[in-house]
């Protein structure tokens, strides 16, 4: 009953190693009450990024730290598959669009869903998650009818997708956020940012918390 009323807004980023570590205490959140994505585009527009030697080497470390704060793992296909692929781009924005899509098929769970195979597909498996062609397989294996889907997707595209990362970043000023992820629980209109840190690798205790 007492969660009834509260709702737990995660802004993110499908890129961020450091939301890839937070995956598990999404997942044990969403066991107890709502939960609400928002996309912060922090590889969208002009924060398109391509792989390049410089980026590799910018982000192991970090990612090496994550897996080991969390024990969330990351695949050899993408250290030193992903990583070293000169053709990849890294663009958050048709993920998101993506978890729109799916958030107008079937709902805030879908993107979730969704979201969690992009993760995986990321930063286990060393596929290119901005590829529209990969974005719609995963969407396939999460449930979505594959032509409903496409049609979504071009809805979204867009103006859409900008609008939606717009009102996250706004979101995330609101609420006093500084990067992604970003937990705020929502209580009969009001906000309250939650520290996730101290909860990386404890799901369970988060859970209960």
């Amino acid at each position: 009953e007492s969660s009834m009323n509260k709702v737990l807004h995660y802004i993110h980023d499908p890129f961020c190693g450091w939301c890839y570590g937070a995956a598990p205490l999404v997942r044990a959140a969403r066991a107890v009450l709502p939960v609400q994505a928002h996309g912060g585009g922090m590889m969208a527009g002009n924060g398109r990024q391509p792989v390049t030697p410089q980026l590799r080497a910018y982000v192991m470390p970090h990612d090496r730290r994550i897996a080991q704060l969390t024990g969330q793992p990351f695949g050899r296909d993408y250290f030193d598959g992903l990583l070293r692929d000169e053709g990849a781009v890294f663009d958050s924005g048709p993920p998101i669009t993506a978890m729109l899509a799916a958030e107008r098929l079937a709902g805030p769970e879908a993107a979730l869903d969704l979201l969690a195979r992009i993760q995986s597909a990321h930063f286990l498996a060393g596929r290119r998650v901005a590829a529209v062609q990969v974005l719609a397989e995963l969407a396939v294996e999460a449930g979505l009818d594959q032509v409903a889907f496409a049609q979504a997707f071009s809805d979204c595209a867009g103006e859409t997708t900008e609008g939606h990362i717009r009102a996250s970043r706004a979101l995330l000023q609101q609420v006093g956020g500084a990067g992604f992820p970003t937990f705020a629980l929502e209580e009969s209109g009001r906000y309250r940012m939650l520290d996730a840190s101290p909860w990386l690798g404890r799901p369970e205790e988060w859970q209960a918390w």
